[in-house]
């Protein structure tokens, strides 16, 4: 098969919405604060509070009742907004508490989670929640089309879909009775964006984790195709007793770094100390001022590292703070392909490195029937790698009715060095918009153009996307184009100057009790990329099976069709070259996967077959363990053993994390990394001591040391030293209003 051939997968499925409608509950104007301990029942602040009840399964039983009962009650006073709720259990010895850790996931352990649509737009909302352990968890999520099995964790650069890296000012406290546990929630309302507005109301969901039982339940409930972030299927929370907008939040640092580099001759330990600060302003409840002065990100981990065996640009996610409250907004274009704002470009050279950030600004938020963003930041240079830049972005974005939307963005970067010439700059310009098509459709799309003084040609990019998903089945198809000269320089691009052509069939089943399953998962997916001249250089077919076990066991038992045209010979590992010419392939791909309530949980993927004229085995295995919910830890390997015409080769990377959470806000966290093809270890410990909104104090230690001369008698493992650096940062978050 010289060629992959774009299968052809046209169905029509029209399965309609379950009438129903949406549940309500009332805010209620409480007397006094409820005490924040955790304790429900007995608080009097609560008593004669409405209670929000009856929730629904998704899975297993979907739309059956929940296993137990829980009870939801809102209530306003002051300036915050506080939820209790009781969540009634008949065995608390079977709770799983997986982790402790802020912004853990809650799909592994009894939680509870609610999303707020403050708005009422029906496509925007605020995520808060918590397990029995008393996690905190927080998140933003801005983009309709979510809940439908295409979002991500910060899988966009610009933070689009479920933003669990914002990080909010806000309390839970929880507690294990008799008969189940509980919790309460303080959310000041200056932590929340809403319209100006007396008493309003909001969109509201509850949803409700039994992990013994891999039971998933909602309050207003949901097709099993959908998740917490589907608002359009949201309750509603009226009577709202929202206060004036009185919000500034000033959060300075001081840190005291010290660094020692050891491939100079005579290494010395440079030692500095530095100081900044950071603004939050609330023009309106509803539009907000970010402002930062010498940005430090000392307190972020550091990126996974990945092994690249092919020849186009790896993706790193945002994971800086600054950058990700309402980031969502600035996301336009194909995640991880092709985004026209990547927020990594500012104060990050391309070979990882920080650039030191002088200052910026940023203003987010709603004006009038407008969703504006307006980001302004300016970097310093770095002698030999980067001159100083000053980077500009602009979106407005009007949303509509049932979930569609359409917007501009403009970017610029200018360079601000005293010998940059006049023309060291660059522009783009883009318009989106996104059609909701009934309960399930969605079609999207953009069209761009670049503008870079000294690159001539066509500049234009554009991406059009449709997707179709019921409960049975979900259908998406898509095609992008960029130009030979579309360079959007605040922007990802994996590849440039080409085609390509995605579609996907996938269908969900559950079996009536056979055999234990719970779902199967058939699908196929096809994505195929050509340069604009007609050189195929990707083809890539998947059919696959994915059998889900009421116990929680998973399997996947998947086939590949692959081809690669290589228009001219690459260097894939030292020494190992991969010629110009076509490859056509086939491998097997299987992953085995323990219920995600174990303790020890582990998850094997396998591939293998063809791979550019020889053959690849590629084994990854993750081994999660549990010892409490304070103590985890994560081991995972990925191995691959090539053999090709031009040489044979082996790559590993080894990734061990470790995490020791004492409190929810006190930790100690490692993340130890292994790289054969750089010869290297690395290592990040961060110790951290939290108070409010990602402040408080902070330790950190980075260490990278060489391995290319290391033998099995060596005693100095892990190897010569590289780098090392150790600091100590604070910073205080002072609520002007609170």
């Amino acid at each position: 098969m010289k060629r992959l051939i774009l299968p052809l997968l046209l169905a029509a499925f029209s399965v309609p919405a379950r009438a129903q409608q949406a549940p309500s509950v009332a805010a209620a104007r409480l007397d006094a604060a409820p005490v924040l301990d955790g304790v429900v029942a007995d608080d009097p602040a609560w008593t004669g509070v409405a209670v929000a009840s009856g929730f629904t399964q998704t899975s297993p039983d979907d739309g059956d009742p929940a296993s137990f009962e829980t009870e939801v009650r809102v209530g306003v006073h002051g300036g915050t907004l506080f939820v209790g709720v009781i969540l009634y259990d008949d065995d608390t010895s079977a709770l799983i508490v997986a982790d402790r850790r802020r912004d853990a996931s809650l799909q592994n352990s009894d939680s509870f989670r609610f999303i707020l649509d403050t708005f009422g737009d029906r496509q925007n909302g605020f995520v808060f929640g918590t397990n029995v352990a008393g996690a905190e968890y927080d998140a933003q999520f801005i983009g309709a089309s979510g809940g439908s099995g295409f979002g991500g964790r910060m899988s966009a650069g610009s933070g689009g879909g479920l933003n669990v890296n914002w990080d909010a000012s806000w309390e839970v406290v929880t507690r294990v009775h008799d008969g189940g546990w509980s919790v309460e929630f303080a959310i000041p309302f200056n932590t929340l964006r809403y319209p100006r507005g007396v008493e309003q109301t909001w969109g509201i969901n509850f949803e409700r984790v039994i992990r013994r039982n891999n039971e998933t339940a909602f309050w207003a409930p949901l097709e099993r195709q959908f998740d917490l972030t589907r608002v359009t299927h949201a309750g509603q929370l009226t009577g709202v007793a929202v206060p004036d907008a009185r919000n500034l939040k000033l959060l300075p640092y001081v840190l005291t770094k010290a660094k020692r580099d050891y491939t100079v001759a005579d290494p010395e330990t440079d030692v500095r100390a530095d100081f900044g600060a950071d603004l939050k302003y609330s023009i309106t409840p509803s539009l907000t001022l970010d402002a930062t002065f010498n940005t430090d990100f000392a307190q972020v981990e550091v990126d996974e590292e990945q092994i690249n065996l092919d020849r186009f640009s790896l993706f790193f996610p945002e994971k800086r703070p600054f950058f990700l409250e309402n980031a969502g907004l600035f996301s336009v274009g194909e995640q991880g392909e092709a985004e026209l704002f990547f927020s990594r470009r500012i104060g990050i050279d391309p070979n990882g490195g920080t650039v030191p950030i002088l200052a910026g600004a940023r203003l987010t938020g709603s004006l009038a029937d407008l969703k504006v963003g307006v980001l302004e930041m300016q970097t310093e240079s770095v002698s030999g790698v980067t001159p100083a830049n000053n980077f500009g972005v602009l979106r407005l974005m009007r949303e509509f009715g049932n979930r569609s939307a359409a917007g501009v963005l403009l970017t610029q970067r200018i360079g601000t060095s005293s010998d940059a010439p006049d023309d060291d700059r660059n522009h783009v310009g883009a318009v989106d918009v996104r059609w909701g098509i009934g309960e399930y459709g969605t079609v999207s799309g953009f069209l761009a153009r670049s503008e870079t003084p000294g690159i001539d040609g066509n500049a234009w990019a554009g991406n059009a996307a449709a997707t179709w998903s019921t409960e049975s089945t979900t259908i998406s198809v898509g095609y992008t184009e960029t130009a030979e000269a579309f360079n959007p320089e605040l922007g990802f691009l994996r590849r440039q100057d080409y085609r390509k052509i995605s579609t996907s069939v996938f269908r969900r089943i559950r079996p009536q009790d056979r055999f234990g399953l719970f779902e199967l998962r058939p699908h196929v997916n096809y994505r195929g990329y050509w340069k604009r001249d007609g050189f195929q250089q990707t083809g890539y077919l998947h059919v696959d099976n994915h059998w889900e076990f009421r116990s929680g066991w998973e399997f996947h038992t998947g086939r590949n069709w692959t081809y690669e045209g290589v228009s001219d010979a690459f260097e894939i590992a030292d020494g190992v070259f991969v010629p110009a010419d076509e490859y056509d392939h086939a491998e097997m791909a299987l992953v085995a996967m323990m219920p995600e309530k174990d303790a020890v949980r582990l998850q094997v993927n396998l591939n293998t077959g063809g791979f550019f004229g020889g053959t690849r085995w590629a084994w990854v295995p993750r081994l999660n363990m549990r010892w409490s919910d304070e103590l985890t830890a994560e081991v995972a390997l990925g191995h691959n053993r090539v053999d090709l015409p031009g040489g044979a080769f082996h790559t590993n990377l080894l990734q061990t994390r470790l995490s020791w959470s004492f409190t929810p806000r006190i930790y100690l966290q490692a993340l130890g990394q292994y790289n054969d093809q750089r010869d290297q270890w690395s290592m990040n410990v961060r110790f951290g001591w939290l108070q409010q909104a990602n402040t408080g104090l902070f330790v950190v230690f980075n260490s990278i040391n060489r391995l290319d001369s290391l033998t099995m008698e060596d005693t100095t493992f892990p190897g010569e030293p590289e780098h090392r650096g150790l600091t100590i940062k604070y910073a205080y978050l002072f609520d002007v209003y609170r």
